[in-house]
């Protein structure tokens, strides 16, 4: 019976198999097995019952029914699955499994190893992400818009700014994401409290051996857990992900809207219907889904830092709420960039309504052309900028275009011919630096990957 929408509705299978509770099975049967060669390279145990537990730690031998079904006596599922997988062993290998270890350090490096195999997606798909919209600010470099502040109009920009500005931000997240993984993805075994007491002398050398047949660096100290400001730290890198995501759709969705319509979703009307009531209808849900969905990342920030907060050398109270949030946020990070980039790399360019937008105002967002280039020709600034602005004032108020009242203006026409003025007022040559902006983004992307 499905019950959460992960199941059946979001993530995306490559992300969700690695969360898929075999696979976590498998990852700590992995991490038995490396602690049993580790400690058979300096003779804590025999090497014929490592070569035996390394064998036999596979879901081809321990079940996770069986696992499962161990778990309801025991109440604890490392005891569950030693258990498990001793009763796979021959002989007497079995005895020697997770020897001297605790349930934390499987549970962690675990965790640590699965975090590995999401992080190696998340970056690819990341990459991906930076490379189309690097792609859409080279196409879209010229293609003039009116940029809005306050939710106004302001003055014009382009759609290669806004490429660039998120392909920026978004290779930000890229070293954001590799530089926490540096601190995330390490390995302990390291014993109850961290001292490594039941293995003596020899427990920092099992606890660096492990660490290299799993590939992952060892911890430099812990006590019974790897201190939790790590996984906080990575929860928040993917929240920041799934923040800046969530501010590319909530930009496609405003730029949807009925009365802007410049850019919008790739719609299929023969299939796809926008509203069980309303037959016209064509809905950014793509762009709202991950909206939606950002908000759980984020909520899972508060959580993340709460379980940094245990007890002496460790409680249990992290435990419940990272078996939560940790796949989660993987999966549903790794979704949203599936969504978005999907979503950027079908958008479609409203061109007629691009330019009506940019004459909306009759010609109100050159007013700060206006005014700079009468003070270059010896208007004082200031004086420039209320004359300006009782133009500006009047054409709003008439709605007439500001080009017909400043050109009646005696003040405005000593300094201007009637043609000199018509070139001012045209929004596609005032970009100021925008393409040379976008050209040097499109530059130190370079050295980016």
């Amino acid at each position: 019976m499905a019950i959460h929408p992960i199941e059946f509705r979001y993530g995306t299978p490559e992300m969700k198999k690695i969360w898929d509770a075999e696979n976590k099975l498998q990852k700590m049967l992995d991490v038995e097995a490396a602690i049993a060669e580790a400690e058979a390279s300096l003779g804590i145990i025999p090497e014929h019952a490592a070569e035996e537990i390394k064998r036999k730690a596979n879901t081809k031998y321990v079940k996770l029914e069986r696992v499962n079904q161990i778990e309801k006596e025991t109440k604890h599922d490392i005891a569950a699955m030693i258990k498990a997988l001793a009763e796979q062993c021959e002989g007497d290998a079995g005895e020697y499994i997770h020897f001297g270890a605790t349930s934390n350090d499987i549970i962690d490096t675990t965790n640590s190893l699965l975090f590995k195999e999401s992080i190696k997606i998340l970056k690819e798909k990341l990459i991906r992400l930076i490379k189309l919209l690097l792609k859409l600010a080279d196409e879209n470099k010229k293609r003039v818009c009116i940029g809005r502040t306050h939710g106004q109009h302001a003055l014009p920009t382009t759609y290669g700014m806004k490429f660039a500005l998120w392909a920026d931000e978004m290779h930000r997240n890229l070293e954001r994401l590799k530089s926490a993984e540096k601190r995330l993805c390490v390995s302990m075994v390291t014993g109850a409290v961290g001292t490594t007491a039941a293995l003596g002398e020899d427990g920092l050398k099992v606890h660096l051996k492990v660490s290299k047949v799993l590939d992952l660096k060892p911890v430099l100290i812990s006590n019974q857990v790897i201190q939790r400001d790590n996984h906080a730290e990575f929860i928040m890198v993917l929240a920041n992900i799934a923040t800046s995501l969530d501010k590319i759709a909530l930009e496609v969705r405003n730029l949807q809207r009925t009365e802007i319509m410049e850019v919008g979703e790739k719609f299929d009307p023969k299939r796809q219907v926008g509203s069980s009531t309303m037959p016209h209808k064509m809905n950014p849900i793509t762009a709202e889904r991950i909206c939606g969905l950002a908000r759980i990342i984020r909520s899972h920030v508060i959580t993340a830092l709460e379980n940094n907060l245990l007890w002496h050398e460790r409680d249990l109270t992290n435990s419940s709420p990272e078996r939560i949030i940790f796949p989660e946020s993987c999966i549903l990070t790794d979704y949203l960039l599936h969504l978005t980039t999907n979503l950027i790399e079908n958008l479609v360019f409203f061109d007629e309504n691009i330019e009506k937008n940019l004459k909306l105002t009759n010609g109100l967002i050159m007013a700060e052309r206006l005014m700079a280039e009468l003070a270059k020709r010896g208007m004082g600034r200031q004086t420039a900028y209320q004359i300006v602005r009782e133009c500006a004032i009047k054409a709003n108020k008439e709605r007439t275009p500001l080009i017909k009242v400043a050109g009646e203006k005696r003040e405005i026409m000593e300094y201007l011919s009637f043609e000199e003025l018509e070139d001012i007022m045209d929004p596609h040559t005032y970009l100021g630096s925008a393409i040379k902006i976008v050209e040097n983004v499109l530059k130190k992307s370079k050295e980016w990957f």
